[in-house]
């Protein structure tokens, strides 16, 4: 059971690792990774290009759950929409990460970054920046602005970024992404759109001689559950989804 699956419409579990060098881009190589997946996950059989040098696999979109991943030109990507379970979900991500070293030839050191990202989306028809700053408020300073009369919200998307380390070599990003624009609210004609809500978790740099993927994984599980359970449910999401179901 997803603990997570009832907070939002869509709940996902994305993966992104970042190299310092161009990632092989042979016929061969990519299909030969694409394979290892699929033999795991045979669902997985949609394969197709984009702009030539970015290639995607993945399940049927229209069951509302599915799993993808995806090679870029210096970026691996892995995800998954509505998974059952969230270990389930990582447990793609790990297979993506440890299937890299040997068919992508990615080396600890070439990491420049590896991401974790737990995603919310919302939908909502109408304006998504003032449903955020009814559901959430804004800080104090800016309370006096919110009530200019006669205005209108056309921009508010909260982030904050902040370091777990001295080094700030692991990160956590908390941010809002409204898709509401000002011809929509000038003209009142909006359309059922994603209002999402990320926290991800990140890890800089090369790592060390006794760091795997796999392991720098895990620790970034670590801090999304901590900062999603402890920070951002009941913060948030659960504020959020009171406020639609008002509307």
């Amino acid at each position: 059971m997803n603990p997570y699956s009832s907070l939002a419409d869509d709940f996902y579990i994305n993966m992104n690792l970042s190299t310092e060098m161009d990632l092989p881009s042979s016929r061969e190589t990519i299909l030969h990774y694409f394979e290892q997946i699929q033999k795991q996950y045979p669902q997985m059989r949609n394969f197709y290009s984009r702009d030539k040098s970015d290639f995607m696999l993945e399940e049927d979109k229209d069951r509302g759950a599915y799993r993808w991943c995806s090679i870029e030109q210096r970026r691996i990507c892995s995800g998954q929409v509505n998974p059952q379970t969230v270990e389930e979900a990582l447990a793609q991500h790990r297979l993506t990460l440890e299937l890299a070293p040997y068919a992508l030839s990615v080396s600890a050191l070439d990491c420049e970054a590896l991401d974790l990202l737990m995603g919310f989306d919302f939908t909502y028809r109408g304006n998504h920046n003032q449903l955020v700053a009814e559901a959430l408020g804004v800080c104090p300073a800016l309370e006096r602005l919110a009530t200019i009369p006669g205005g209108t919200i056309i921009s508010y998307e909260p982030s904050l970024t902040f370091a777990l380390d001295e080094e700030c070599r692991v990160q956590c990003r908390f941010n809002i992404e409204a898709r509401t624009n000002a011809y929509q609210i000038r003209t009142s004609e909006f359309q059922e759109e994603q209002l999402s809500v990320y926290v991800t978790a990140r890890q800089y740099g090369s790592l060390g001689p006794n760091q795997s993927f796999a392991g720098t994984l895990d620790r970034l599980w670590e801090v999304c559950r901590d900062v999603v359970d402890n920070y951002v449910i009941d913060a948030v999401l659960q504020p959020l989804a009171r406020t639609i179901s008002m509307e």
